[in-house]
């Protein structure tokens, strides 16, 4: 867990709401290959922060890369062992160390950003926060992840969370607000024909927002629970890897990570059509004609997170135009991590996201 710069000394920071200390309980990746339970000190109050009790953590492949220690993070020394993970969750305040913040009061339900810019850097002064040079990532690089029973996070940093929209679709905000980024990127607009390459959470979220934006969407897959859950959540036609007709769609979306996955996105789209690279691949791209890319006037679009649109997330979660149904397999308390990891990794599911419940704090 990395220390934050700034932490002041007991008592010399203004609370709302009581600031709990001693140890507290977190789930952690404690080496290569092993998750476990483990005891860490309870963030001190620090000026302008938050300390939240998440209820619901969510588990991603970005997680799995911790696990494993292939994550860029653990290679190039930004995140070290043990690791307390967790960028995907919701909770409720237990108390504020801001000085005039009405805004969030304890017992509100929130979730939180998983980049923490800067404010000051030449990126955030011309508002591309997401491009910080002083980023921090909650639960990946220098900012201590919401699996435990308290986060500490800065106040401008969360969202409260509508009471029409549950916790489980509240932890799906984070990987959300991506495809809300991507699909704004692209200028997905009704008519267009889109297709979304995977079939995981970024991928079925992605589908039901292309069905909102443009009217129908079609889906590429590679197991038959992944493309019977894009069925139900409104595409119109599903394919296996190699199916689709290529030059077709005005809007693809790659969210499968696979390198593979995103060389057949750039020949899937029609002259002058756009990819959105969600997912992020960890191997090189095989061979692309880059001289047809540039004469059918393909664009082509990576998408680093989606920084502002928490609120217009769980605004369409409340408005029912997201929905969780379907979305998460299992929820295991926090104490079997080592169990909700073999499940993300090993197990057959039939929806594709798996999180941890932490029990209300006294």
């Amino acid at each position: 867990m990395t220390a934050d710069r700034e932490a002041a000394p007991p008592g010399a920071v203004p609370v709302r709401g009581t600031w709990p200390q001693g140890l507290m309980k977190a789930a952690a990746i404690v080496d290569s290959g092993k998750a476990d339970l483990i005891e860490v000190p309870v963030p001190e109050p620090v000026r302008g922060q938050v300390l939240v009790a998440p209820s619901i953590v969510g588990i991603c492949g970005t997680d799995l890369e911790l696990l494993h220690g292939t994550a860029s993070y653990f290679r190039d020394g930004r995140a070290t062992h043990p690791h307390v993970f967790g960028h995907e969750w919701v909770g409720r305040v237990v108390a504020v160390a801001a000085e005039g913040e009405q805004t969030l009061r304890v017992g509100d339900r929130v979730v939180g950003q998983t980049m923490i810019s800067c404010g000051s850097c030449r990126a955030c002064q011309r508002g591309r926060r997401n491009e910080c040079a002083r980023l921090r990532e909650t639960g990946l690089y220098g900012q201590q992840g919401a699996a435990a029973e308290y986060v500490r996070v800065p106040a401008q940093t969360l969202t409260v969370v509508p009471a029409a929209v549950d916790d489980l679709a509240a932890a799906l905000v984070e990987p959300a607000v991506t495809v809300l980024a991507g699909l704004d990127r692209v200028a997905c607009s009704p008519g267009e024909r889109v297709l979304v390459l995977g079939t995981g959470t970024i991928g079925l979220l992605a589908v039901q927002l292309a069905r909102r934006l443009a009217g129908t969407v079609d889906v590429v897959g590679v197991d038959d629970a992944g493309l019977g859950a894009a069925l139900r959540l409104g595409a119109e036609h599903a394919f296996r890897p190699g199916e689709a007709a290529p030059g077709t769609y005005d809007v693809v979306v790659e969210a499968s990570g696979s390198p593979a996955a995103l060389a057949e996105a750039l020949q899937l789209a029609d002259i002058g059509g756009r990819v959105a690279a969600i997912g992020v691949p960890t191997d090189p791209l095989p061979s692309v004609d880059a001289g047809e890319l540039v004469l059918r006037g393909v664009s082509f679009t990576g998408v680093r997170h989606g920084l502002d649109f928490y609120e217009r997330a769980l605004r369409l979660f409340a408005e029912g135009v997201l929905t969780a149904k379907g979305m998460v397999a299992q929820v295991f308390p926090i104490e079997q991590v080592a169990d909700a990891f073999h499940l993300l990794e090993h197990g057959r599911r039939a929806a594709p996201k798996v999180a941890l419940a932490l029990p209300p704090t006294a």
